[in-house]
């Protein structure tokens, strides 16, 4: 899965847990996900850092460990329009790609 994919997949099953009271956070683990527990913790900063989530506490450690928290993770509001911008540039694209697949 390539990583706009993985964001995408990330924001959705959040976007879709809003109903929820908790978050079933192994829908996004990294064996679900089909990634490493490393980049999976790196999309989890980036994420952070954009300001498409919150509810993650990262903790580095002089090792070099990294370890996140994500019991309490919730989509932002910038998260939200990332998911709906994404969402009809992907439905743009299928529909370019139908058309491309069409003509010889």
């Amino acid at each position: 899965m390539d990583n706009f994919k993985i964001i995408y997949k990330i924001l959705s099953v959040l976007e879709k847990s809003m109903d929820l009271e908790n978050v079933d956070i192994e829908r996004i683990s990294s064996n679900n996900l089909g990634i490493s527990q490393q980049r999976w913790n790196k999309y989890m900063e980036m994420l952070l850092d954009a300001g498409y989530i919150k509810g993650v506490t990262i903790q580095k450690y002089v090792t070099g460990e990294t370890n996140v928290d994500a019991e309490d993770i919730r989509i932002t509001l910038k998260g939200l329009e990332y998911l709906s911008e994404n969402s009809i540039m992907q439905k743009m694209y299928k529909a370019a790609k139908g058309i491309t697949d069409l003509i010889p």
